[in-house]
Order: structure tokens, then C-alpha cells, then sequence
């Protein structure tokens, strides 16, 4: 297969980022690229191990001069977001990712690109085959799973790693570094009903709540963008109120880890009350389009008769999920106090999904401070358990807390400032980092995360700048070469 990236530099990372690319590598189906990249290893004949769930790690002696230097890890992790436009023919299973170069930055066509966290993973194995640079003891880490639970973090056992200093690659904006991130929790609540027969004479509609720009429910959250499952609930509890509207079937969001951009229900009203609906949805459509015209200038909300179905869910669950869907919070909750720019704790309704006697909806919750968390998924429960829904809690993850006194943030700071001419910004990101994991298993490692400039990453809109995957090199080959000593 051609190389399309090959033109790039550096030259070592894009061509094995486009290696990455070439292989099918969605989360939970890893086997190719976990495989790629142990023959990788053993192929340089580099220490090369796999726990039992299939995260890797390589380890690369020290150039000569530079074995008193601490070990440091560079970790990304192997898997990717599958997400399409509607119109393209792809299965992330079996089908590469296509990228191509649009002026400044590397795209896919019509896919998820896969920079998150496919760049971090070439740069590391650019790193290990590289016989130019020079660095003390260097470990990579490729976890497995990190977009659906951080599965492969959650599976690190003591002993795994041998390193003092880990380095993240998984971050998303060139020029800063990152010391800090959220932890999360998924609140799933579920309704169980029975179906009755749809009698009278009515009509029935599709709704569709379409052109949000949805986005990264961490990263994301606090610009105010348009949540389809509440705007499409927003329709529905009125409707249910006062022109007696009956659910067949509803259905938004697809992942949990992303503001939904699309919802959809199918609906009965009586026939008396279907000019009434029809001018109640026209109504709150401009009230909505009024409200996020700012953010949401492409927002709809349609309305379309289609065929009377023979079952609706039955009123009485139907009214408390409403209800429900409601009342449950959702989006910035509060911000840090010492950095007002950042969002502390936040959660995002990610999916509501009705079929075979069970709706099922699903909310993420993020905080840096736990007990923040803790408490804020107490308030979910308390909400979907007024609404006679089951509650569980699942995939906690912790946060990874900052330190303003981490000996690698002084280096790197160092680094940077020599390399550019100016300090970067230390950050602390609303979102879930594999360091939080790591950290708990390995608590004396120092930590810091940093990467390229990578935009509208969990979509198919994902693009990374060129220009600032060569700077992270740059950056990276400093960074290893000044690395504390022991």
C-alpha cells in the first residue's frame, strides 16, 4: 500500500503512524495491532513483554553516556474511536483508515483518523527504533482499551513496569502540559416495560434531533453545545403533558464518552390533538434555536408523520422516564477554584436506548475531586430511583492529582523554554487519562502527559496539525536526552 504520509517529518513517526493506520485496531478488537507491535519489538531485538490482557511493554537500554539517567516510560495506548460519517462504506474491523493531508493537518476520509492515540504509539516506536538519539533507560507502554473503560490500565499488575518517570502521549494540544485529570463513573439506569396496542384514532411522527456538533463529553463539556437526548426529552415531557403523546421507540447517542449529536423517537398522539403537537414542536424549536444559536447554529429539530405502529410503551414508564430524563443534571456542575478556566466536575447523558422491554440510559460523571464524583453520582441515583428505574454504577476510574512540585513538570518546563523560547502551559484536563490508573498502581511514579495539537478527536471530523507533531517530537528527543538521574 502506498505511503501517503511519507512526506512528512519527521519521516519515522508518520510512516509508522500510517502502519497504525493500515491496521484495524478499534477498541476491544486489538489482536492485529497488539501483534504489530510485539513482532516489533522482538524484530529490533528489544526486551518485549504482554500481560495477560495484551498490554505491551518494550524496554531500550540507555546510549552509551547516559545510564545514570532515570528510566523514563512513554505510554499511549493502541486502541481508537470507530465512528463514521453516516454516507461512508467502513468496517473498523477489517477496513484501514484512509488519512489524507489537507493543507496543515493529516485527515481520514470520511472516519475517525485515529491520531488519539495512534501518534503517541508511532512516536514511541519511533523512539525504540531510532539508533541516532540519546537517552537513558526508555520503557513503552501500549495499553489496550482505553476509549471503552481503560480496560488495559485497569489490568496493570505491580511489577510490569520498571521506570521512575512516566510520560503520557495521549494529550491533545501542543505547548501544554498536563499534570492533573478527572476521574469517572457511568450511572445506568433502566426502565423495564411491557408494550400495549395503540387504539384510537391517531397519529403517528418521527422525530429527529440532528446537526449538533457533539463532541468530547470531557474536553468538550464546557462549551455549552446542545445535548440531543435532553432536547428531544425537552419535546417529548411537554408533549406527554399536554397533548396526551405516547412512545413507541426512542434512541440517542451512541457512546458513552460523547455529547450526543442525534436523537430520535417515534410517537402517537390522538388525531385531535395533532395540529396541537405539530404547533408545540414548531414552538420549542425556535425556543431551542434561540438559545444555542451561538453554539448550535445548525441545529433541527423535524417533525415527519410516518407509519401508525401497532405497540407504545406502556404511559406509566414512559411518564417517569420523561420525568427522569428531565431532572437528571447535566453538563458543567462546577468549576476548579484555583483555575477557573478549568471544569471540576461535569456529567453528560450519553445514551438513551429503548428495545425488547427495556430503555436504557446512560450518563457519565467526571471530577478531579472524587468525593465530587462520588457525590454527584449520588444525585443521579436519586433522580432515576424517583423515576422507579434500576440504578448501577459502573467502570469507575480515579483522577490523577496535580503536582506543581513534579521534578519531570521542572524538566520539561526547562526543556520547552531552551527549545521555543517560552514557558508552555500547565494544565490539568477534564477528561480521563490512563495516568489516574497508572498511578494507582505504580504510586511513586512522576507523571506528566503532553502531545501534538489533535482537534475534534471521537468523531469524524478528527484531524492532527503537522506542524505540531514535529514540534512534540522536538520536544520528546529533549525531553529524553536532559532526563533526570538517579
Amino acid at each position: 500500500m502506498s505511503k501517503v504520509l511519507s512526506q512528512l517529518e519527521p519521516q519515522s513517526l508518520w510512516n509508522y503512524f500510517e502502519d497504525i493506520c493500515n491496521i484495524p485496531h478499534p477498541s476491544k478488537k486489538e489482536e492485529q495491532i497488539i501483534a504489530y507491535v510485539k513482532k516489533f519489538g522482538e524484530d529490533l531485538g528489544l526486551e518485549t513483554h504482554t500481560d495477560e490482557v495484551g498490554n505491551i511493554v518494550i524496554r531500550k537500554p540507555a546510549t552509551p553516556g547516559f545510564e545514570n539517567r532515570q528510566t523514563i516510560i512513554l505510554q499511549s495506548h493502541l486502541d481508537m474511536v470507530p465512528q463514521k460519517n453516516n454516507d461512508t462504506q467502513h468496517d473498523f474491523e477489517k477496513d484501514p483508515i484512509q488519512p489524507w493531508i489537507d493543507g496543515e493537518w493529516v485527515k481520514a476520509k470520511g472516519t475517525t483518523l485515529g491520531a488519539d492515540n495512534g501518534i503517541g504509539a508511532a512516536a514511541a516506536m519511533a523512539v525504540l527504533a531510532a539508533d541516532n538519539l540519546e537517552h537513558g533507560p526508555v520503557e513503552c507502554l501500549f495499553t489496550i482499551d482505553e476509549e471503552t473503560g481503560m480496560t488495559g490500565a485497569f489490568a496493570l499488575k505491580e511489577g510490569f513496569l520498571k521506570g521512575d518517570i512516566l510520560i503520557n502521549l495521549d494529550s491533545e494540544d501542543e505547548g501544554e502540559l498536563y499534570i492533573g485529570c478527572a476521574g469517572g463513573i457511568d450511572t445506568n439506569a433502566y426502565f423495564d416495560y411491557n408494550e400495549i396496542d395503540v387504539v384510537g384514532a391517531v397519529e403517528a411522527y418521527r422525530i429527529d434531533v440532528k446537526g449538533l456538533k457533539g463532541g468530547h463529553s470531557g474536553l468538550d463539556i464546557k462549551l455549552g453545545r446542545g445535548n440531543a437526548n435532553k432536547i428531544l426529552n425537552r419535546l417529548l415531557w411537554h408533549a406527554n403533558r399536554e397533548k396526551s403523546l405516547q412512545l413507541h421507540s426512542i434512541e440517542g447517542g451512541s457512546l458513552r464518552n460523547a455529547i450526543p449529536r442525534e436523537a430520535n423517537a417515534i410517537v402517537v398522539v390522538p388525531k385531535e390533538n395533532s395540529q396541537g403537537f405539530e404547533n408545540l414542536a414548531q414552538d420549542l424549536t425556535l425556543k431551542i434555536k434561540n438559545e444555542l444559536k451561538n453554539v448550535e447554529p445548525d441545529f433541527t429539530l423535524q417533525v415527519t408523520k410516518t407509519e401508525i405502529p401497532e405497540k407504545v410503551i406502556d404511559p406509566a414508564v414512559v411518564k417517569n422516564l420523561f420525568d427522569g430524563i428531565y431532572a437528571c443534571p447535566n453538563g458543567v456542575i462546577r468549576m476548579i477554584d484555583d483555575m477557573p478556566d478549568v471544569v471540576e466536575t461535569s456529567t453528560n447523558l450519553a445514551i438513551v436506548k429503548s428495545g425488547n422491554g427495556r430503555i436504557e440510559v446512560c450518563a457519565l460523571q467526571r471530577s478531579s475531586v472524587d468525593s465530587a464524583k462520588d457525590d454527584l453520582c449520588n444525585m443521579m441515583r436519586a433522580v432515576f430511583e424517583m423515576a422507579q428505574a434500576e440504578v448501577e454504577h459502573t467502570g469507575s476510574y480515579p483522577g490523577w492529582k496535580p503536582d506543581l512540585h513534579s521534578p519531570i513538570l521542572q524538566t520539561m518546563k526547562d526543556v520547552y523554554n531552551k527549545k521555543f523560547g517560552k514557558i508552555p502551559e500547565v494544565k490539568v484536563i477534564h477528561a480521563g487519562l490512563e495516568c489516574g490508573l497508572i498511578g494507582g498502581v505504580y504510586p511513586n511514579l512522576d507523571m506528566i502527559s503532553f502531545g501534538p495539537t489533535i482537534r475534534n478527536p471521537h468523531s469524524p471530523d478528527e484531524k492532527v496539525n503537522i506542524k505540531t507533531v514535529g514540534l512534540f517530537w522536538e520536544f520528546l528527543v529533549e525531553t529524553l536526552k536532559d532526563a533526570p538521574v538517579k
